[in-house]
């Protein structure tokens, strides 16, 4: 297997810079389109767990566009074959000071694209060891 395709780093950067254009700007449409519609697909958040590609949009829909600005750090995007990738990144709120988040998604190549088909999103204390 053919980890680290520099062709396929780059298509999943690519897709992943898009999600994030899309979530500080509450771009809710592409960021539903970017999550696979599936039953199936799993996001667990700072404080929710949703189940399948409906409640994901729900909570798209009903969430706050206030705060969603942040800075990206130590990003780490591996590709495994053509079709299957992990996304890590770390990240700060001005919105919530003190605090580090940390995000992963696990992306899949699909006929029309690269999707996620599972994300974890978390925050913990700055102080805590990196």
């Amino acid at each position: 297997m053919d980890i680290d395709r520099p062709e396929i780093v780059a298509e999943v950067t690519a897709a992943f810079e898009r999600y994030e254009r899309a979530l500080v700007s509450n771009d809710v449409e592409t960021l539903n389109a970017l999550f696979l519609p599936d039953a199936r697909t799993i996001r667990y958040g700072g404080a929710e767990n949703l189940y399948g590609h409906n409640a994901i949009a729900a909570f798209r829909a009903a969430r706050s566009p206030a705060g969603l600005a942040r800075t990206l750090s130590r990003t780490v995007i591996t590709t495994y074959g053509t079709s299957f990738a992990v996304a890590s990144t770390l990240f700060q709120r001005p919105s919530v000071a003190g605090k580090i988040g940390r995000q992963m998604q696990t992306w899949v190549r699909f006929n029309d694209g690269w999707r996620i088909v599972a994300a974890h999103v978390s925050m913990i204390d700055e102080s805590t060891p990196r």
